[in-house]
């Protein structure tokens, strides 16, 4: 049987509320790269907020977030992602387990490796710090009826149109979030949240730290005594 097309009707019976506990990974970079400008922490403390005065404004909130939720709604970034089109605010995206969040940074590791010809002889080496985030509110869920039915056009490697597609009107919906399945890690459910009101940090998780070694043929993550591995 083929995929159904998704329709824009599927809005009217397919939104939901639900919660998840979602993984995200960020490059740990921004305290070291300000340290090397600085010989004191008085020296780091103006530098910081004069780097904070030159960033676009932050999105609008019910109330204040930790800076790692809201960061993402700040820039428009000018490469496109599964949910959002080059030059378009950010989303922000997590997954419930931290394998396929791991599975995320490999990906994106290996992309930046591809693009740069420099790179695509040596090494790259950097530090990630992984943290948990409650997601809840209305939700359009593509791994429930009835958006599993157009699980093709959710889960294409590259082509994006439809995510992109459906991100748009489900945002002029009123939903604040997307429950999809991982195309990097398959079977495992992560988020892209629209709408910043709908993140909360959990206070009671500790931060991960991991380490990443990527080249162009394989990319490894580092956690104490867990190791995921992915060749490419």
């Amino acid at each position: 049987m083929s995929e159904a097309a998704w329709s824009t009707r599927w809005l009217e019976t397919g939104v939901t509320h639900m919660v998840m506990r979602a993984w995200r990974g960020v490059e740990a970079q921004h305290v070291v790269s300000t340290m090397r400008l600085v010989d004191t922490a008085e020296e780091q403390s103006v530098l910081e907020q004069l780097l904070e005065s030159s960033k676009p404004p932050l999105p609008q909130m019910a109330s204040p977030k930790h800076y790692l939720l809201s960061t993402p709604f700040r820039y428009r970034p000018q490469h496109q992602s599964r949910f959002r089109r080059a030059g378009t605010l950010g989303v922000w995206y997590g997954a419930e387990e931290v394998y396929a969040a791991c599975a995320e940074v490999a990906y994106w590791r290996h992309r930046f490796i591809l693009d740069s010809a420099p790179l695509l002889h040596t090494e790259l080496l950097t530090e990630h710090t992984f943290f948990q985030a409650e997601v809840k509110g209305a939700v359009v869920d593509l791994m429930s009826q009835p958006w599993v039915q157009a699980r093709a056009s959710w889960t294409h490697g590259s082509d994006y149109a439809e995510t992109h597609a459906v991100a748009e009107t489900a945002k002029e919906a009123g939903v604040q979030w997307i429950c999809y399945e991982s195309v990097r890690a398959t079977g495992n459910r992560c988020a892209a949240v629209l709408n910043v009101d709908a993140l909360e940090m959990l206070q009671s998780v500790a931060h991960q730290t991991w380490h990443c070694k990527a080249t162009r043929a394989r990319v490894t993550m580092v956690h104490q005594t867990e190791r995921f591995d992915w060749a490419f």
